[in-house]
C-alpha cells in the first residue's frame, strides 16, 4: 500500500496512476509557464515530461503484469494497426467547432527561421508514439476502465468489462483532449481492442500508430493545432 495525503492506495493502482499524473502535472506547468514566463521556451518542457513518465514506468516495470503477456499476432500485427490508422483519419476530420475545446496553437517545433528543430521533432515523436501509448493505456484501459467495473481491477478479465465502464472511461479519455469528440471515438476504439483481444498490447499498438501517423502528418502539413 502507498499512503498519499491520508489515503491508502494499493501499489497496483499507484503504479498505473503516477505516470499519468506526472504527465498531467507537467501539462499544467506548460500552460502556467507560457503565461507567467513568456521568455521561457516551454516546448522543452515536453522532453522533461516524457523523461519523468519514462522514469516512473521503468521504476514500476515489474508491476505491469499485463505488459508481459504476449498478444495474439493477428490482433497485434494486423487489427490494431488498422484501427490505429482509422482513428487517425477520423481524428483529423473531427475538428469542427463544437468538437473542439480550444487547444491553442499546438506544438510547433520550428525555429525562428522556419526550419525544424530536429531534437524537438524527434523527442516529440518518440514521446507521442512510444511513451504516451504505454502510459495512457495502462491508466485508462488497464486501470480505470477495469476499476470502474470492479475495484479489484487486477482480478477482472478484459472480456468481462461492461458497457458502463467502457463509456465512462472513454468519455473521460475524450475530455483529456482538446478534440474531445475525436478523443471519445478513439477511447471507444482502444477499449474495444482491449476487451476483444484480452491483451493490452493491441490498444497500445493502435494508439502508437495513431500518434505516430498523426505526428508525421502534422510535420508534413504544418497543422500544428493537432499536435
Amino acid at each position: 500500500m502507498v499512503r498519499i495525503l491520508g489515503w491508502n492506495i494499493s501499489l497496483a493502482t499507484w503504479a498505473r496512476v503516477l505516470p499519468f499524473a506526472l504527465y498531467m502535472v507537467f501539462l499544467a506547468m506548460e500552460g502556467l509557464l507560457a503565461d507567467l514566463a513568456p521568455a521561457i521556451d516551454v516546448r522543452w518542457v515536453y522532453p522533461v515530461k516524457i523523461a519523468a513518465v519514462v522514469a516512473a514506468l521503468w521504476y514500476y516495470r515489474a508491476i505491469y503484469a499485463e505488459l508481459y503477456v504476449r498478444p495474439n499476432w493477428l490482433w497485434a500485427g494486423l487489427i490494431a494497426p488498422v484501427i490505429g490508422l482509422v482513428v487517425f483519419v477520423l481524428w483529423i476530420n473531427m475538428d469542427a467547432g463544437w468538437m473542439n475545446l480550444g487547444g491553442g496553437a499546438g506544438y510547433d517545433p520550428r525555429d525562428a527561421a522556419g526550419a525544424f528543430n530536429w531534437p524537438l521533432v524527434l523527442l516529440r515523436l518518440i514521446g507521442a508514439a512510444l511513451v504516451v501509448p504505454v502510459m495512457e493505456e495502462l491508466f485508462w484501459r488497464s486501470f480505470l476502465m477495469r476499476w470502474i467495473q470492479q475495484q479489484d481491477f487486477l482480478a477482472l478479465e478484459p472480456a468481462r468489462i461492461g458497457l458502463r465502464a467502457i463509456l465512462i472511461s472513454s468519455v473521460l479519455f475524450g475530455f483529456e483532449h482538446s478534440l474531445w469528440f475525436a478523443g471519445i471515438v478513439a477511447g471507444l476504439a482502444y477499449a474495444w481492442l482491449y476487451r476483444a483481444s484480452g491483451s493490452l498490447w493491441p490498444p497500445i499498438i493502435a494508439h502508437a500508430v495513431t500518434n505516430l501517423v498523426l505526428g508525421l502528418w502534422v510535420l508534413n502539413t504544418g497543422a500544428w493545432q493537432f499536435w
